[in-house]
């Protein structure tokens, strides 16, 4: 498992699972100008700030330093996509990744929602209205991701915060059709396979595959990723 380290911005391996320290772990959609692993590996830091996405993993670094941590993972920049045997090692091992994280940050790019919006004093249905449409909800491989980690916060396009899974249930139960006990139950094995599947109804992503591949975690299965065939 390769992490970054949030205040120096140096990626770091760690190959026995025993060593691996406390992390958080990004999840968030893609967009135009993703910092890279080689990103990191070749591009200075004056190159690296002018890139589109920098903001969101300079952000991110700094939501870990506040948690007291010190490192995150981020899949953009903490796998290296130019190697199939890396990328098919991390997609095989990301929900557990996911799982085991001391928290994850859910960044939602196109959402204003704050967390007065979701308190039943301050309640407003533009807020409400705002987290709904998120983009991040009709992704295939943000379902895991949903499902997997113990502590989830969401956070909105300014890094303000929203709210966690557990104090957002109701909503994202309505959003996802999974019902609150599928949000937070461990192991997810003890469902059938079709209650499982149905979640993934309606969700997309980008390469045809993905549809198939973002869901091994949920159905625990390891398997060898070949793309184009």
């Amino acid at each position: 498992m390769r992490l970054l380290h949030a205040e120096y911005f140096a990626l770091n391996d760690f190959n026995d699972e025993r060593n691996v320290p406390e992390y958080a772990i990004l999840s968030h959609t893609w967009g135009d100008d993703e910092v890279t692993f080689r990103d990191l590996a070749e591009l200075s830091p004056k190159q690296l700030a002018s890139k589109k996405a920098y903001k969101k993993i300079n952000e991110c670094c700094k939501k870990t330093l506040q948690w007291g941590l010190k490192w995150v993972w981020i899949d953009t920049c903490c796998i290296d996509q130019t190697s199939s045997a890396e990328l098919s090692e991390a997609i095989n091992s990301m929900y557990q990744w996911y799982q085991q994280a001391a928290v994850c940050y859910a960044y939602l790019f196109d959402v204003t929602s704050v967390e007065s919006d979701f308190l039943s004093e301050k309640a407003t249905d533009q807020g409400h209205l705002s987290f709904d449409r998120a983009r991040w909800f009709t992704r295939g491989w943000c379902l895991q991701e949903l499902l997997a980690p113990r502590n989830m916060q969401f956070y909105n396009v300014y890094w303000d915060y929203i709210g966690s899974k557990n104090s957002l249930k109701e909503h994202i139960s309505t959003i996802t059709h999974i019902d609150e006990y599928g949000l937070f139950i461990p192991d997810l094995s003890v469902l059938s396979v079709a209650h499982r599947m149905s979640w993934a109804a309606g969700r997309e992503t980008t390469r045809p595959e993905d549809i198939a591949y973002c869901l091994l975690g949920i159905f625990n299965i390891n398997m060898p990723l070949i793309y184009g065939e």
